[in-house]
């Protein structure tokens, strides 16, 4: 990965979610409401490769408005998750590592989405990498009605006991609302993540 990767433009956004839907209608929608607003401005969606859950949603919502859709799956997984035939680019690879490289060497910044424990380690992973200085791509946090919540909670305990320490800290942008991603996706690459 980059050390340092230029915010002057946003090309593609790497968008972590659920391939399940999750109880709350408001994650779809969600999903939906950020890939049509990644297609309005031209920006491509580098994601998970599934067309299932809100994977599916928000790839479907890119390609309906014109946007560019990159799926990035292991091929084990195409057992388990049907593929989206709609993405412009599918690439298969042979493990999670590989598509998790993948995926954030090709995105100018990331999205985490409600989802599951793979979600959450995508996500996770991002945070480390931009603690450690590896990139400084944004990251948001996408906490739809909350979800992500209890984790951004466990990041305040966690400094509170000394382990994220204070000159080391997490970059990240919390969007309690859909419609907050893109703008604070665009407000950060200015540098202000």
């Amino acid at each position: 990965m980059q050390n340092h990767a230029s915010m002057s433009t946003i090309k593609n956004i790497c968008v972590y979610c659920g391939s399940g839907l999750g109880g709350n209608g408001k994650y779809a929608a969600a999903g939906q409401i950020l890939g049509q607003a990644m297609a309005a401005r031209g920006i491509g969606l580098v994601y998970g490769g599934a067309s299932i859950g809100i994977m599916g949603e928000i790839a479907r919502a890119v390609r309906e408005n014109g946007g560019y859709v990159t799926g990035v799956i292991p091929r084990f997984l195409t057992r388990h998750e049907v593929v989206y035939d709609g993405a412009q680019e599918l690439i298969l690879t042979e493990t999670m590592q590989e598509r998790k490289h993948i995926m954030a060497e090709r995105s100018d910044a990331f999205v985490a989405l409600p989802g599951g424990i793979g979600t959450l380690e995508e996500l996770v992973e991002m945070m480390t990498l931009a603690q450690l200085e590896r990139h400084v791509k944004p990251i948001v946090m996408a906490s739809i009605d909350n979800f992500w919540d209890p984790l951004i909670t466990l990041f305040d305990h966690m400094r509170a006991e000394g382990f994220i320490r204070p000159e080391i800290p997490l970059t990240y942008k919390v969007a309690h609302e859909a419609e907050a991603i893109m703008p604070l996706i665009l407000g950060a690459r200015a540098g202000a993540v």
